[in-house]
């Protein structure tokens, strides 16, 4: 059987509760320990670089994708066990969702945001049946949650656009939702 993938969209900052880079530490541990290979942005800085570094020292498999523009900026982790540049943002995003058996979002700003509502486009047009999972530390997405519903509730999005995001809160719960959703 082929080693799953787990693709993971995060800051390419700490943010401003040390409960955000815990669970990034915990959740790329989680995956390294699991077997599983560790997909995401390919930057030393923030959240990617926490979850990278884990991952890496639980001796995971890491695949990093970075368009050339932030490779200095996101400082690009060339250390990684596959490490692609890519020549724009999008071609990241299709490279690393292409890549991934599942979606996990933890903390992160407009970036995570975008990569966050192009997998779940993706996912409501068919183009994709990933599982996609929001890590929702110390209650971060709840304000997403809350739009979700209200764009549901307002007519733009069928009730089934809800179906397609398993919240959870901790690295342990989104651990379990993978092993389920993989299985």
């Amino acid at each position: 059987m082929p080693v799953k993938s787990i693709c993971v969209y995060c800051g390419s900052r700490n943010g401003a509760q040390p409960a955000y880079a815990d669970a990034a530490l915990s959740l790329g541990r989680a995956i390294a320990q699991e077997g599983w290979r560790l997909v995401y942005g390919a930057g030393d800085v923030g959240l990617m670089g926490e979850i990278a570094r884990a991952a890496q020292k639980a001796g995971g498999d890491t695949f990093g994708v970075i368009p050339k523009h932030l490779v200095d900026l996101e400082v690009g982790k060339t250390d990684l066990t596959r490490y692609v540049v890519t020549e724009t943002m999008h071609e990241r995003k299709k490279v690393m969702i292409m890549n991934a058996d599942a979606v996990v979002v933890l903390p992160g700003g407009a970036g995570s945001l975008d990569e966050l509502f192009e997998a779940l486009t993706w996912r409501q047009l068919g183009l994709h049946d990933k599982p996609i999972i929001v890590l929702s530390s110390e209650g971060y997405w709840q304000p997403l949650h809350d739009l979700i519903t209200h764009i549901i509730d307002q007519g733009f999005a069928d009730g089934s656009l809800a179906d397609f995001i398993t919240w959870v809160e901790t690295p342990t719960t989104a651990i379990e939702a993978l092993r389920v959703a993989l299985s």
